[in-house]
């Protein structure tokens, strides 16, 4: 085997290795301030079920202050009877809705659970930077995917009335809706709220979070 071959091969696993270190570092930061939601739909007397069309039965949230208040999408909780949050290591607390915007699809739930806030990210991101979602896909409890940041100031999607997405390619799928997108330093970028796809509601790679420029503009008096 050649010296340059070595040398390549060397690179390869040393950035494969950093890239994984990275997301490491961005998981243990914020894994435990993102949570699970599962809310109970009219007619139903448990979480899981009677989800609207297009709605996941369970979906994700982030905790934004120490007093309790958790971001998500407006979807997932705005007809919901009652809330349920689970943390990452499985802890469960009820949680009320003290804010709802359906127009830029976030919301507020409060919670008496003493979760430690998420960090928001200072910088803006940049095109093709590598981002990471935290969430509650398919209802399994919190995962992380990783990708990269694929476009910015996404408007006139279709999702929302009020749009201003970062687009990503992090896999996000039913149950992701409200996740913590973030930066390898695991700050929040953005709060997923969109998959676009023609057939199913599944991850095609083409996924829309709502910028932090949006979230602070909405809802101010939750700044972290």
């Amino acid at each position: 085997m050649s010296k340059k071959l070595l040398c390549a091969i060397f690179l390869i696993i040393s950035c494969a290795s950093h890239l994984h270190a990275d997301a490491t570092i961005a998981w243990n930061k914020a894994a435990p301030s993102v949570v699970s939601i599962a809310p109970t739909w009219p007619g139903y007397d448990n979480p899981g079920f009677g989800a609207p069309p297009g709605t996941a039965p369970e979906g994700t949230g982030i905790v934004i202050s120490k007093e309790g208040h958790i971001l998500t999408a407006s979807h997932v909780i705005s007809k919901a009877t009652k809330i349920l949050i689970r943390d990452v290591v499985g802890n469960e607390s009820k949680a009320q809705v003290i804010f709802d915007d359906p127009k830029t699809d976030l919301a507020i739930i409060k919670s008496k659970m003493g979760i430690e806030p998420i960090i928001f990210a200072v910088n803006a991101p940049k095109i093709a930077s590598k981002a990471c979602l935290i969430s509650n896909a398919f209802g399994l409890n919190l995962s992380i995917t990783c990708g990269v940041i694929s476009g910015l100031g996404r408007k006139n999607i279709g999702f929302n009335q009020i749009e201003d997405f970062i687009q990503t390619d992090a896999a996000s799928n039913p149950g992701s809706s409200g996740g913590a997108l973030i930066n390898l330093n695991g700050e929040l970028i953005g709060m997923l709220s969109g998959i676009f796809t023609k057939n199913t509601d599944t991850n095609a790679g083409v996924n829309f979070a709502v910028s932090v420029r949006l979230i602070k503009k909405t809802i101010p008096s939750f700044n972290n």
